[in-house]
């Protein structure tokens, strides 16, 4: 991690990555290709650097992004796990990767083929009647799904203004909901970690149009009354939004669409091991129960016999959401982690991500307050509660002195109804070794918050960067460099 010149600050007068040979073809003037006005009037002030200066500088600055392919992601409701490798090299088929998205649909039946056969799979998976890929993430989903069910309460006539959502939801969820045009309200956790359902009772009306809920919900606890909940919400007409951020928790044990779920995103980037965050982009699959289906974007998979085609014939669709089919390279990665690990192997996904966060609860819990004292699903909550009012350190600054340990943070200060909260999610992909070390970090971290508190209220130590004036890095940012 030690530091090394800006790429500017290698440069040499008159070093060169490349050659190329004198031109006999008789030059044009400048002048006569480029309007005067839009010529610089000198040189841009690029670097003079060799290919080799290139390569490394780009190299040595790749490794200091934290990736998984380098160490453990423990971020809480992110699911950052290991993608596998042989997936990256089916994506990158010649006959996938450049598959161009105008190609007539008589010359992609293979992709098409893929695509309505991941919407098989996935749809038997969240038992739902149809789904579409066209959302670009998650939070896209959302979007996609609220706009699903504005358009079908408009088609019955229907004027509903309001949704619901739980205080522990993912920020997301209120944010869509008033981009789609509705009132957000917010209803209260129990004592257990659930959906307090007296609480949500006194806001469902005719005016409800859905409940966006988690589940297992974002502190990482199973909602012990789904099916009340389910019932309580369909009484009055409205759907039931699964948020299926968690879906990594339960996928191959149950599906969101028998606890009574009528809509859910996806988020292929995160139970179907498709590339997160940096490395994606993302993919959020939605799925609908049939009396939903007519309101799914365009065009929609279908198959005729033994071809496919792109069905654009959907009057009461809510119309395109993106100008092609979805991210389409991580629809195929999605494909191939279903085709490898089958029905048997991902139900073993969710048993070992769920092992792997019980394991690290119950290891911490002598040493970080666990403030809902039950059973996990993948992840769940700690908190730092206990440092700070001991030892005047906080959750932030343990996140930072992790990264001395050559850790990545677990997520911090969310859910926001945790005080000092840290989100832990292990991942079913990491050895008993890896979440040992983790857990031997983290006790060697409380231990420095006794003894010896400032090195970890200074932390980090050891990376490039130590510790930055996160505000002042936010409101002035200082990204380009300028000769002397």
């Amino acid at each position: 991690m030690r530091d090394f010149p800006l790429i500017f600050e290698r440069s040499v007068p008159g070093r060169r990555g490349f050659g190329l040979p004198e031109s006999d073809v008789p030059a044009q003037p400048l002048e006569e290709l480029v309007p005067p006005q839009a010529l610089r009037r000198r040189p841009p002030a690029l670097p003079e650097v060799s290919e080799l200066d290139v390569v490394r500088h780009y190299t040595r600055l790749s490794h200091r992004n934290f990736s998984i392919d380098e160490g453990f992601y423990p971020l809480g409701s992110c699911t950052m796990k290991y993608n596998p490798k042989l997936h990256e090299e089916l994506a990158r088929l010649p006959g996938f990767a450049r598959l161009h998205p105008y190609t007539p649909e008589e010359l992609a039946q293979g992709a098409l083929q893929l695509l309505w056969e991941l919407g098989e799979e996935l749809r038997e998976l969240a038992g739902m009647d149809a789904v579409t890929f066209q959302p670009a993430a998650g939070a896209h989903g959302e979007l996609v799904g609220l706009l699903v069910i504005r358009a079908y309460f408009a088609s019955r006539g229907e004027k509903r203004t309001r949704v619901i959502v739980p205080d522990s939801a993912h920020g997301t969820n209120p944010a869509t909901a008033a981009m789609v045009g509705y009132e957000v309200v917010t209803v209260r956790s129990d004592a257990r970690g659930n959906l307090d359902l007296a609480a949500l009772e006194q806001y469902l009306d005719e005016r409800t149009a859905a409940l966006m809920l988690t589940n297992p919900n974002t502190l990482g606890l199973f909602e012990e009354q789904v099916d009340r909940i389910s019932e309580r919400v369909h009484a009055v007409g409205a759907q039931m939004y699964l948020d299926g951020a968690n879906f990594n928790a339960m996928v191959g044990i149950t599906r969101p669409g028998d606890q009574g779920f009528d809509v859910m995103h996806m988020n292929l980037h995160k139970t179907f091991s498709t590339p997160h965050g940096g490395g994606g982009p993302g993919a959020g699959v939605v799925a609908v129960k049939s009396h939903l289906e007519p309101f799914l974007p365009v065009p929609v998979v279908v198959r005729d016999g033994d071809r496919y085609r792109l069905d654009f014939d959907r009057p009461q669709s809510v119309g395109r959401v993106r100008a092609f089919y979805g991210n389409f390279a991580n629809l195929v990665r999605a494909y191939a982690y279903l085709r490898t690990l089958g029905a048997e192997g991902l139900r073993a996904v969710a048993e070992h991500a769920v092992l792997h966060a019980n394991y690290l609860r119950v290891r911490l819990a002598p040493y970080y307050e666990i403030p809902y004292q039950r059973i996990c699903k993948h992840e769940f909550v700690a908190s730092g509660v206990r440092q700070k009012r001991r030892d005047g350190v906080t959750t932030r600054d343990i996140a930072k002195r992790l990264l001395d340990y050559g850790f990545h943070a677990p997520t911090v200060y969310f859910p926001l109804i945790v005080e000092e909260a840290i989100m832990i999610e292990p991942t079913e992909t990491e050895s008993l070794q890896t979440l040992d070390a983790f857990v031997d970090a983290m006790v060697a971290i409380d231990r420095e918050c006794r003894e010896d508190p400032e090195k970890v209220r200074t932390a980090p130590h050891t990376t490039a960067v130590g510790r930055l004036d996160e505000v002042r890095a936010a409101r002035q940012l200082d990204l380009r460099w300028r000769p002397a």
